[in-house]
């Protein structure tokens, strides 16, 4: 399969300036990001469609290689509804903050700021912790009165102990 060089530079190119369009703080901004960024999934799908063939019509005397795959071009035009989709909604949600606001920039949030001076160090999360961090001693554990060595201690929780005498399931006699 040969690709095509421009195809994939002007696709290059819309994915980079829709990128750098959806960065900006004004959302008219980001909605022409968004569409670019579209734009430039829909010619990737339309890249990854492979050569142009003959129309996906089914005929006894046309071998199934020189069909053409109909899914790009479904996928295509998927994309563009969900796209359109996405700009109504961010058309509304541009004209309701002009409407209330009289302003397309997106401004900080008192709480956004506030976060963002924090610092990044937390004393629990980021303190020096101990070489030994068990609960329990090395040593001897002491469980039912009796002393018993760490490494039989660790044996006990699992089933099948020692020190338990075996008896018929349910504890009756």
């Amino acid at each position: 399969m040969s690709v095509n060089l421009a195809l994939l530079i002007v696709m290059g190119a819309l994915y980079a300036c829709g990128i750098y369009l959806i960065l900006e703080r004004s959302l008219t901004r980001v909605l022409l990001g968004l569409m670019l960024l579209a734009n430039a999934t829909n010619l990737l799908i339309l890249a990854t469609g492979g050569y142009a063939g003959l129309a996906p019509l089914y005929s006894k005397d046309i071998g199934a290689g020189d069909y053409n795959d109909p899914l790009p071009q479904a996928l295509i035009l998927t994309s563009i509804v969900i796209s359109f989709a996405v700009t109504a909604f961010m058309l509304g949600i541009i004209y309701r903050t002009w409407v209330l606001a009289r302003r397309d920039e997106i401004q900080d949030d008192v709480e956004d700021l506030r976060v963002a001076e924090t610092p990044s160090f937390d004393a629990e999360d980021d303190a020096e912790i101990p070489a030994e961090t068990s609960e329990f001693p090395l040593a001897t554990v002491t469980a039912g009165g009796r002393e018993l060595p760490a490494g039989q201690a660790a044996a006990e929780e699992k089933p099948g102990s020692n020190n338990v005498p075996p008896s018929p399931e349910g504890g009756g006699k």
